[in-house]
């Protein structure tokens, strides 16, 4: 087979524990978002978009409406020799085989899908965040600095910069130290998740490794830093736009709060950048009786009788006469009662919250979620 320049391999087995009952079955990746897309929605349109030609997607906790979901968008239309999209779970040729236990040994354990491909370089990219990128800008720095491995990095607020592995770097872009979710953190330049490698010097740090007994076989903790031990050349690429990590249930509300009003923060309707997902085959959304709607998504299939406000509303939701909604995400198939109010709340798929109850609360500082298919009795508060 021909060699290819590049390749990209989506990491997409995330358990996201944070998100408390949403990814109780299902992997963060394959959590809705925005209306009418699921979160690895934004990878595989930037890689689309970007014209990448061959994508592996590296799955393991709870895969299967992951992989029913890739298959049903039809992005790729199919794999062949020359590409397409592949799902990569854990396969082992022995007996007694176990989960990937690790970004890195899950890139290492699929060295001979790499190989197939030949590729000059080998782009990594997370399947859990929210953000358009064009990967042949980032490829094209990393060529521009004759460099080993490239980082895709943003400014993140001090307060958070604990939550990602952070970097200090010189004027010309030369990664100088790499710390990995730092107690005290010396910088707020944040890593995205996207790597650009030359292959033959990833497989080389990939293979060594694998054999360390001590290793927890990760990027951040373990190939970043023994690369840069090794005096290689390691550059950081700085992102300028949105970009979220959606690995919080804060920072998934928030995330489709910046979807709405007159100046939102992302906007997902740029025909140059297309998202592209599974049309849900839904009639339009019907808004009736005294019903109104503010600043807010609504999606096909919605029956809205009741009050919407700045909130993102996912296919199939029935809001009740008397109902009022703020302020919140309601994800697909979900019933809100008459004379409930929601405020503040991210509401899992299928739920059904009945008659008078009172949910969330506003301020955004605490989000309340309830979980999927969960039936929520008429009456109760949950603040």
């Amino acid at each position: 087979m021909g060699q290819q320049e590049f390749i990209a391999l989506i990491l997409a087995g995330g358990q996201g524990s944070r998100l408390s009952h949403l990814t109780k079955n299902l992997a963060k990746p394959a959590i809705p978002f925005g209306g009418r897309y699921r979160i690895i929605d934004f990878t595989l349109s930037n890689c689309y978009n970007s014209q990448v030609a061959t994508i592996g997607i590296l799955t393991q906790y709870q895969p299967f409406e992951l992989h029913s979901h890739i298959a049903a968008s039809r992005l790729y239309e199919g794999a062949n020799s020359s590409g397409g999209i592949f799902i990569l779970p854990p396969y082992t040729t022995d007996a007694g085989g176990d989960w990937y236990k690790g970004t890195a040994d899950a890139v290492y354990r699929n060295i001979e899908f790499i190989q197939r491909y030949n590729p000059r370089y080998v782009l990594i990219l997370s399947g859990d965040h929210v953000y358009k990128m064009d990967y042949r800008t980032i490829i094209a720095h990393h060529k521009q600095k004759k460099a080993e491995a490239t980082i895709a990095v943003i400014e993140v607020p001090w307060a958070e910069a604990s939550r990602f592995g952070v970097m200090t770097a010189d004027a010309d872009l030369c990664i100088r130290e790499f710390a990995e979710k730092p107690a005290q953190p010396k910088s707020n330049l944040a890593s995205m998740g996207i790597y650009v490698f030359n292959w033959p010097v990833l497989k080389e740090f990939l293979l060594a490794d694998a054999q360390d007994l001590k290793s927890d076989h990760d990027f951040g903790k373990n190939i970043i830093p023994a690369m840069l031990q090794a005096g290689r050349e390691l550059y950081a690429y700085p992102f300028q736009g949105y970009w979220m990590d959606v690995g919080t249930i804060e920072s998934l509300w928030q995330a489709n709060m910046d979807l709405l009003g007159d100046n939102a923060l992302f906007d997902l309707s740029d025909p140059l950048w297309p998202i592209y997902s599974v049309d849900p085959a839904q009639p339009p959304h019907l808004v009736a009786g005294r019903a109104a709607t503010r600043q807010s998504l609504i999606c096909e299939g919605c029956q809205v009788y009741g009050q919407v406000e700045h909130s993102v509303i996912f296919p199939g939701v029935y809001v009740a006469p008397g109902a009022m909604i703020k302020n919140s995400v309601v994800m697909p198939n979900s019933l809100i009662g008459a004379n409930a109010k929601i405020t503040g709340c991210i509401i899992g798929c299928g739920a059904n919250i009945a008659n008078d109850c009172e949910i969330g609360a506003d301020g955004g500082e605490k989000i309340t979620v309830v979980g999927e298919y969960a039936h929520i009795a008429a009456g109760a508060k949950i603040i």
